[in-house]
């Protein structure tokens, strides 16, 4: 059966026939490439994909599956290369990048520590972070069972709120792309003030010290 209405171009176009074509493990494919590329936005996907279960192109149920499975997926292959990365390559990045102190990374590190488990399961519900906090989970080595269950456990509130929005609204599934869309730049709106906020206090911070040094 093939999606009435359905779009024909874009992201959208593209998710649609993967899912016509492969049914779930299409979807699922579509949200695992979108966890390594955060450009892919799940709020087409999920919502298109929740459409089509509504149009009998697959089960609700298989929608939920296998974005969750892709999800998961998608997020093992980031905790790999934070692994792979490890802390002694990861300190020798951060030393050699402008504007930063190893106590930044080092307190990073030990918030990761303590928050990690809180991090790792809300983090797939905030765009962009759903992706990045894998890498860190990787590179400190959270154990990988409690990082695949928290994984699947966040993927599953966000992707099931996002199916089954567009599965109810049906062809007006474009609504959640919308509000969800409305959010995600929200999110990376503030994540850009807090990075200019942090370089400001830097420089502002190696002023005064070259200042106090030539006093």
């Amino acid at each position: 059966m093939s999606l009435s209405q359905k779009p024909a171009d874009g992201i959208a176009g593209w998710a649609t026939d993967l899912v016509e074509t492969m049914g779930g493990p299409g979807a699922g494919l579509a949200i695992a490439l979108e966890n390594l590329f955060p450009p892919l936005p799940s709020e087409v996907v999920l919502p298109l994909t929740g459409f089509a279960a509504g149009q009998g192109v697959l089960t609700l149920g298989s929608a939920l599956f296998w974005t969750t499975l892709g999800s998961v997926a998608g997020a093992a292959v980031l905790y790999w290369i934070g692994m792979l990365l490890g802390r002694d390559r990861m300190h020798a990045v951060w030393a050699k990048l402008p504007l930063v102190k190893t106590s930044d990374l080092d307190r990073t590190e030990k918030w990761f520590a303590k928050h990690g488990t809180k991090a790792v399961f809300f983090g797939r519900m905030v765009p962009v972070f759903r992706s990045l906090v894998s890498v860190p989970a990787g590179v400190e080595r959270m154990p990988l069972p409690v990082f695949l269950v928290l994984t699947a456990l966040g993927s599953l509130i966000w992707n099931s709120v996002l199916v089954l929005a567009g599965y109810w609204l049906g062809d007006r599934w474009q609504t959640v792309e919308t509000y969800a869309g409305i959010f995600s730049k929200a999110v990376l709106v503030l994540t850009a003030v807090a990075l200019v906020a942090y370089v400001a206090v830097r420089l502002r911070d190696r002023r005064r010290t070259r200042d106090h040094s030539a006093s």
